[in-house]
């Protein structure tokens, strides 16, 4: 869970997943979005990959990345858990 939360404390991470939200895209795709180098988002790419909050397939000479959101969602709510109070009954 840690590996999530380190993957969505930065903020060009998280603008990628909103663009992930609304469709699948390649690398270069989701670089048009940014003012910022292909190797730097291959790099932000590269992390959520390990958080496992994307996912690739290669098509072709393109790596198609889409968004992860069971793994998003387990996460949210792990982190929730921390917080429920125990039902005494």
């Amino acid at each position: 869970m840690s590996g999530v939360f380190k993957a969505l404390s930065d903020p060009t991470r998280r603008e990628i997943l909103a663009l992930l939200r609304d469709k699948d895209m390649t690398a270069g795709e989701i670089a048009e979005h940014f003012d910022i180098s292909k190797p730097a988002i291959s790099k932000h790419l590269e992390i959520l990959k390990e958080a496992e909050l994307v996912s690739a397939e290669k098509k072709g000479l393109y790596r198609i990345y889409s968004i992860n959101l069971t793994v998003l969602q387990e996460a949210l709510s792990g982190f929730m858990n921390y917080f429920e109070k125990e039902n005494d009954l």
